[in-house]
């Protein structure tokens, strides 16, 4: 097969990191596999794989009449076999120039937390979580899978030392190393970022040898730098520790003691046999435990409100509280995140499940049949999407991609399929 592969941005992040593996894992079985993206940091990885890069201009609109027409010029001059595109803009821009112009096989991949409604309802998806798979199909969509975010679990693993990156940070063998790696970003990041900064200040001013390592840049740096000077001032040493971005983190997770994150971040601290406290928002935060692990396989890796201590920052003090306390909590919990990424996380599965996907996708005559239809919903839905972001603006709200993942976890929350999580309150005491 050729496949053009469209990843949403080259920016730090985990749906493009996941899309750039998935890539390298896809030529690997066989196939022939074109980068198509704007410039950004994650070029030089695609480089460095080897991986044909074709790259798109980055003063664009979204979804952009340049791109789809890149596309369909791509999809015939390459004899491209399948478009996959990531999140919903190269979704929309790769059905609309290469399904609608070439009846080329379309794929997407929605990472976010919850599925755009104007997507094409005839493009078979692939979401991370069982739950936004319902939502999807009971939305309309007619093939949606499941693929949990995937990690390559060979190159993240334990063995890794970080024992130098630790030193470079000046961080002592006998302090507890707490890290976030994440982009700093006002949505789904802030509040989590802010209140792990609460929450070791407590820790620190209650005599614990604790620091907090923060991994990443974004346009909330400012806030999270000045919440960080804050609480080195209070504590009187410098407990947060910014170390700004980096291409390649895997010293940083294999440099910590404990994980704080959420989707794939979350996860390559379990590849890393990292002990792991998911966040989330409205003051979200949870230890991954054996009670807990199926909530989280069920919902994603995130949450909103109240987890088994409470919410905001002292609820997530707690929970790092006991992982600082005792060492052989640590290695209980690292190993069994470590054993959870390998058995549900593989990059080798996911590669074979959307290998799979391409073939049934190519082979399947009735998803050609119903372009029409979804023309019309596409643009239907474009068009209301625009007004209601204009209206947003007039009104002084920001939009985001991922402004209906609230709705999508209150859902679940009122549906009382989180009940599970809710119960935990009364369960802290069953793991040591």
């Amino acid at each position: 097969m050729k496949v053009l592969l469209y990843p949403h941005s080259m920016e730090l992040g985990g749906s493009q990191l996941n899309a750039i593996q998935l890539a390298g894992s896809i030529r690997d079985r066989g196939h022939e596999v074109i980068v198509l993206s704007e410039a950004g940091p994650l070029v030089e990885r695609v480089r460095k794989m080897a991986l044909e890069h074709i790259e798109l201009p980055a003063q664009r609109g979204r979804p952009s009449p340049k791109v789809i027409r890149m596309i369909g010029h791509l999809v015939q001059r390459r004899r491209i076999d399948v478009v996959h595109g990531y999140e919903w803009p190269p979704i929309i821009e790769a059905f609309l120039g290469g399904r609608v112009a070439h009846r080329t096989a379309v794929v997407g991949t929605v990472m976010s937390m919850s599925v755009a409604s104007f997507l094409p309802r005839n493009v078979p998806l692939t979401v991370g979580t069982e739950l936004i798979r319902r939502a999807a199909i009971d939305a309309g969509h007619r093939h949606v899978e499941l693929l949990e975010p995937p990690v390559d679990t060979r190159a993240d693993n334990p063995s890794i030392d970080g024992r130098s990156f630790r030193a470079d940070q000046g961080v002592e063998p006998d302090e507890v190393l707490l890290a976030m790696v994440c982009r700093l970003v006002p949505d789904l990041k802030l509040e989590g970022l802010l209140s792990a900064c609460d929450a070791v200040r407590e820790l620190a001013v209650a005599g614990h040898r604790v620091r907090l390592m923060i991994v990443g840049d974004g346009p909330a740096r400012g806030d999270v730098g000045r919440r960080a000077e804050e609480v080195n001032a209070t504590a009187g040493y410098k407990v947060v520790l910014m170390a700004g971005e980096m291409a390649d983190p895997r010293p940083a997770y294999a440099a910590a003691d404990v994980i704080i994150g959420q989707g794939g971040s979350a996860l390559r601290g379990m590849a890393f046999g990292k002990p792991l406290v998911v966040i989330g928002e409205e003051g979200f935060s949870e230890l991954l435990t054996p009670e807990s692990a199926p909530v989280f396989l069920q919902q994603g890796w995130y949450g909103l409100g109240s987890g088994s201590f409470g919410t905001g920052a002292p609820a997530l003090r707690m929970a790092l509280e006991r992982l600082v306390r005792s060492q052989e909590l640590r290695c209980e919990l690292g190993l069994l995140g470590r054993r959870l990424a390998e058995q549900r996380f593989s990059l080798n599965h996911a590669a074979e499940v959307i290998e799979n996907l391409y073939s049934s996708t190519m082979r399947n005559p009735e998803l050609f049949e119903r372009v029409l239809s979804d023309i019309v919903h596409v643009s239907a839905g474009l068009i209301g999407s625009k007004i209601g972001r204009k209206y947003q603006r007039w009104v002084g709200k920001a939009s985001t991609e991922d402004s209906n993942a609230r709705d999508l976890i209150a859902a679940v929350l009122a549906n009382g399929k989180h009940s599970e999580m809710l119960s935990l309150s009364g369960e802290r005491a069953s793991t040591k």
